[in-house]
């Protein structure tokens, strides 16, 4: 078998990618990229992999979340820093709940490009290609916004290195520490509608008063003022992500140098096509989205293909088959990968089943929806005696009305008040924590069990 090169993907069959008109342009961007610094570094990436792993059995659980699709014209630091507080403040409360570190994932720094449904669309009688996402093209509806441009990839290397910039510092710079992290969620849990999280929250601050008193929490203490955190993106753009791979000289193997994880959509996963190939042959944790149409047959191949050494945190199964679908399909995807003696970390992404078309126009995601997927996950996997690894949001720290529901109680007619989504409806910010104490109910119940397990 001929030994795998970064851009073997080439010659296979290629899905949801742009036909650039402009080779030249194109060829000069990719070369330009080739010589720009990676964005992460392989030891970050194995540090990820090994808590996957860790997430798969049990040990950890991940919190992976972030935009639909990063924009251009919405880059600022306050949407980075708002949606990286949230993520933390979710972590908190999963952390206390599952009483096991929460891997800290976020789908940003890389998340430009998007799959679309159709190749086009017809706006007015007049049909244009599909947004595809700012790294390919333009939201305008105009002939010449909508041509894919090369140059995109550039302005998309440029964001995604300052945003791991800004998150690095967040991260390592005291914004994180633990402390101020709770003091922001105990005034969402103020308000009447969130009463019920308030006892959870209680039992947080007296956890903390405790450690304060026995002087653990005095600054000294690093794990208690820093996290890790991580970015990951879907491998869509293949010229950009083998522009960016680099070879890890302390193992001789490739790295994606675009993401510390990154993942094959569910119109991408085909066995022999690009997106696969391209995948199983760097040393990052890849992510593989699992729908409905995911057959068995695919199912073991793609095991096969992206973890032939069953290697631990190498690869995770992103469940997103919709409230009332998962009962169906996962328990029979869970059977196979058990049949094929295989090592995953399976997570739920209960927000891409789960769209749906307001009466008003606007496409959303009811809230109910998403909670009911995801419970759906846990008891699938209690009734096969699994481990449910973690959850995959698309959200977002800023005040948007793009999801139904929640204590916020959005509505229909609330989603034209703030919806700014270029592609897909995001939870805002009260919505994820929310949705956080929620999912913290079934890992109690989780961790109580296995408690009594033990016992």
């Amino acid at each position: 078998m001929a030994e795998w090169t970064k851009s073997d993907w080439r010659a296979l069959p290629r899905v949801q990618m742009p036909e650039y008109t402009d080779q030249a342009t194109l060829e000069s961007v990719e070369a330009q990229l080739a010589q720009f610094p990676p964005l992460v570094f392989a030891g970050e990436a194995r540090r990820l992999k090994a808590q996957l792993g860790a997430a798969g059995r049990g040990e950890a659980f991940l919190l992976q979340g972030g935009d639909c699709a990063e924009a251009f014209e919405q880059f600022s630091a306050d949407a980075i820093r708002d949606t990286f507080k949230v993520m933390l403040q979710m972590a908190m409360v999963l952390t206390f709940a599952a009483k096991v570190p929460v891997v800290k994932v976020g789908r940003m720094a890389g998340q430009f490009a998007k799959p679309r449904s159709a190749p086009t669309e017809t706006v007015d009688g007049v049909e244009l290609p599909s947004y595809r996402g700012d790294i390919i093209n333009e939201l305008a509806f105009s002939e010449a916004a909508r041509m894919p441009n090369p140059a995109n990839m550039l302005r998309a290397y440029t964001q995604s290195s300052a945003t791991l910039n800004f998150l690095r510092a967040l991260s390592k710079g005291g914004y994180a520490d633990m402390n101020k992290v709770h003091s922001w969620t105990l005034s969402f849990t103020e308000g009447e509608k969130a009463a019920r999280f308030r006892e959870m929250a209680g039992r947080i601050t007296d956890a903390l008063d405790f450690m304060r008193a026995a002087g653990i929490n005095d600054g000294a203490t690093d794990a208690l003022q820093t996290v890790d955190f991580y970015t990951s993106h879907e491998s869509l753009l293949l010229e950009y992500e083998q522009a960016l791979t680099r070879l890890d000289t302390t193992s001789g193997n490739w790295l994606a140098g675009s993401g510390h994880m990154i993942w094959i959509g569910d119109r991408t996963r085909q066995p022999d096509g690009a997106h696969v190939n391209f995948a199983s042959g760097v040393l990052n944790p890849i992510g593989l989205k699992c729908g409905p149409s995911m057959t068995e047959d695919d199912l073991k191949a793609l095991l096969q293909k992206l973890n032939p050494k069953n290697e631990p945190g190498r690869l995770t199964l992103i469940a997103r088959f919709g409230a009332g679908n998962v009962s169906e399909h996962l328990p029979r995807l869970i059977r196979c990968v058990r049949e094929a003696g295989a090592t995953v970390t399976w997570v739920c992404d209960p927000m891409h089943g789960n769209t749906v078309k307001s009466a008003s126009g606007y496409k959303t995601r009811p809230f109910d929806a998403v909670l009911r997927e995801v419970r759906e996950f846990f008891a699938v996997h209690k009734a096969e005696g699994t481990v449910p690894g973690g959850v995959h949001f698309e959200m977002t720290g800023q005040d948007v009305t793009e999801c139904i529901g929640g204590v916020q109680a959005v509505t229909d007619e609330n989603l034209s008040d703030r919806y700014h989504t270029a592609c897909d409806p995001r939870l805002n910010a009260s919505q994820s924590l929310e949705l956080a104490f929620l999912v913290a109910e079934e890992l109690s119940v989780l961790h109580d069990a296995r408690q009594s397990e033990a016992v």
